[in-house]
Order: structure tokens, then C-alpha cells, then sequence
């Protein structure tokens, strides 16, 4: 899967989950202090990304991502 698809998708489920608009989210996007994401709503975030992409992830690990560059290639390397 290419790594812009990555991006769109979970630029996707970022709006979905924090109710943000697309245009709001760049790559350094931080969760909590740019996108106003709560800490349930990370675990959300996590969930929402494993449907999406019907991965798994390490939740730990998932959660210590905090930028949305960071998810897209924390993610692209489960759907490699």
C-alpha cells in the first residue's frame, strides 16, 4: 500500500474519531496539543486505526505515537 494512501486514510479516521477537519491535520500534527486528542481518545484512535487498516498493533507502542507522520509510518509498517 502506498504510503500516500496510508496518509488519506488516516487522515480519515483522525477526523472521524476527533471530530477535526481534514485541513486542520499536517504530518507534525501532535494528538494532544494540535488535534486536542483526550487520552480515551487515543486508545479510540489506536482502535480506529486497527479496523481501518485491519491490522493489529502493538498498543503500547501505538499509543507512545504522537505526531500524525509518525501514525502514517508506524502503520505503514504493518501494512507493508
Amino acid at each position: 500500500m502506498e504510503k500516500a494512501e496510508v496518509e488519506q486514510r488516516v487522515k480519515k479516521v483522525i477526523c472521524r474519531v476527533l471530530g477535526v477537519s481534514e485541513d486542520m491535520i499536517e504530518p507534525d500534527s501532535h494528538f494532544v496539543f494540535d488535534l486536542g486528542a483526550e487520552s480515551t481518545q487515543s486508545v479510540e484512535l489506536v482502535a480506529a486505526f486497527e479496523a481501518e487498516f485491519g491490522i493489529e498493533m502493538d498498543d503500547e507502542a501505538a499509543l507512545s505515537v504522537d505526531t500524525v507522520g509518525a501514525a502514517v509510518d508506524f502503520i505503514s509498517g504493518y501494512v507493508a
